[in-house]
């Protein structure tokens, strides 16, 4: 059970024996950083939950439903626009009320649950505190101090861990076939599965943003901005791409201390671009303040 989900290995158990014992909870909780496996392992334990019989195979009408998406027993709630809002939540108190049609039970999944409203949290505390004896509802999300209180005391919560980077190596190499993969990338994904996959994508990114950083010293100015190119084209996703220059430059800094400033210069960069200041000037000031800093 739970087999090809990775990481967390004491909830997977946990849960696997609540299943096998029938002391599973009405309500739960996931919590934990974003792509370490809590929406593989919330799909995965309702599955479970709505099966019509103990022996796993191909012949589970229920099974046959979930897995393609069809199940009339299961419900996946995920944000309109930027939040959950009350309105979602007082449809599924109207769902939920009614009888399971294929499963004996039903299940309902609250996706980025901690972007409920205030109202939206009140409304759903009604039927945690009373649920119906044949509904489970599991809620994902990433920040607990986003929760009521009240919220969190009627849910089993189960923090969920990031998982290990030689794991993650492995994973990236047995499933994408990516291989020389570095520590600073390894770093970057901070546990997650869900940053590592992008890395198909991203990896000669990366290493061209390593080489640009270790070329600091032994290039002049010109060359450094030519060395730069990774950065100017990546306007639609230069938070990443800055959060590992800082990644290497820490690294860096470690050997040598002047690159600390370095750090400090890159997270300008950020402040400035958040505040929507012209892009490739912002790019020209990191590049050549950097190779200020360390010249």
């Amino acid at each position: 059970m739970f087999e090809t989900i990775i990481g967390n290995e004491a909830i997977k158990e946990k849960l696997a024996k609540s299943i096998e014992n029938g002391t599973t909870s009405h309500s739960y909780l996931f919590l934990g950083i974003a792509g370490i496996g809590k929406k593989m392992l919330a799909k995965e334990l309702a599955k479970e939950l709505l099966c019509l019989k103990q022996e796993k195979d191909n012949t589970c009408k229920s099974c046959i439903e979930f897995m393609s998406n069809n199940h009339p027993d299961f419900m996946c709630i995920e944000p309109d626009g930027n939040s959950i809002k009350i309105e979602q939540i007082r449809f599924l108190q109207k769902k939920i009320l009614e009888k399971p049609i294929l499963s004996d039970r039903k299940v309902y999944l609250i996706e980025d649950a901690d972007t409920m409203t205030t109202e939206a949290q009140n409304c759903l505390l009604k039927t945690l505190e009373e649920p119906p004896e044949f509904a489970s509802i599991i809620l994902i999300g990433t920040q607990e101090n986003a929760f009521l209180t009240t919220i969190k005391s009627r849910c089993m919560i189960l923090p969920f861990q990031p998982i290990k980077e030689e794991k993650i190596r492995q994973y990236l190499e047995a499933n994408y076939g990516i291989t020389n993969i570095t520590s600073n990338q390894l770093a970057l994904f901070q546990g997650s599965i869900g940053k590592a996959i992008e890395l198909k994508e991203k990896q000669e990114e990366y290493n061209k943003i390593e080489f640009m950083i270790q070329n600091f010293k032994q290039k002049d100015l010109i060359e450094m901005l030519q060395l730069a190119e990774p950065l100017y084209k990546a306007k639609e996703e230069i938070g990443p791409i800055l959060d590992y220059m800082n990644i290497v430059l820490l690294e860096k800094a470690k050997e040598e201390s002047l690159y600390t400033d370095c750090i400090k210069i890159v997270e300008n960069t950020k402040r400035k671009l958040k505040q929507n200041a012209n892009y490739d000037m912002c790019i020209d000031d990191l590049i050549f303040n950097i190779w200020e800093e360390v010249n």
